[in-house]
């Protein structure tokens, strides 16, 4: 049996190995799940729990039986469902490898959708902070499609094409400013160039400057 750190004279010792399903193969979403599991106990026992390999352990010495049936009853009743425990940014960073840019670009524009949100009060803070939470059933299938990739090829899609339009925009007000007509590089002929009705009206009221 696995002895949990620093409980080598424990001798009650109860373990509840974590699902996959729960973790999403993630560390940090396995130590949140022993943070909610610690939340549910006592303060006097919180530290008997602990993380190891994802198993969380619970040990407790041989004169706190009472105590340790009652924290046992506690973490096997928290750990009942916990698949659909929501999954906080810090975790959602950690199980996608998502930078937190990425996070609130693609949360703001609604390709990560959002479970809703969670207000908490850090320690040692005396405001609360708000944040979104996301449905683990949705995290885990953009891991499995591999959305993450697809998303950060769109972003790199949409930065190349507003870098050409801003190219494009900034040689126009370039021609505009010395009273030239822009031409494409490399082609002369007058008749490949476009018509466009009202450019000097356009120009004269400086929509591109």
């Amino acid at each position: 049996m696995t002895k949990p750190k620093n409980n080598d004279d424990a001798e009650l010792i109860k373990e509840w190995p974590l699902p996959p399903a729960a973790t999403l193969g993630s560390s940090v979403r396995a130590k949140g799940i022993l943070l909610e599991v610690r939340a549910r106990l006592p303060s006097t026992v919180r530290k008997s729990l602990d993380i190891e390999a994802g198993v969380l352990i619970l040990a407790m010495s041989e004169t706190s039986r009472i105590e340790f049936r009652a924290a046992s009853a506690v973490v096997a009743n928290t750990l009942e469902g916990i698949e659909i425990l929501p999954v906080i940014p810090r975790e959602i960073e950690d199980i996608l490898t998502m930078s937190t840019t990425e996070r609130h670009r693609w949360l703001n524009d609604g390709r990560l959708p959002s479970a809703g949100t969670r207000t908490v009060k850090l320690r040692g803070r005396a405001k609360k902070i708000t944040f979104h939470v996301f449905d683990p059933r949705v995290v885990e299938d953009i891991l499995d499609r591999d959305l993450v990739t697809v998303w950060r090829e769109e972003d790199a899609e949409a930065a190349a094409e507003n870098r050409r339009r801003a190219a494009l925009k900034a040689k126009l007000t370039r021609s505009l400013r010395s009273g030239k007509t822009p031409s494409t590089k490399g082609n002369t002929d007058d008749a490949s160039r476009p018509n466009l009705s009202g450019w000097d009206e356009f120009g004269r009221d400086g929509l591109l400057r």
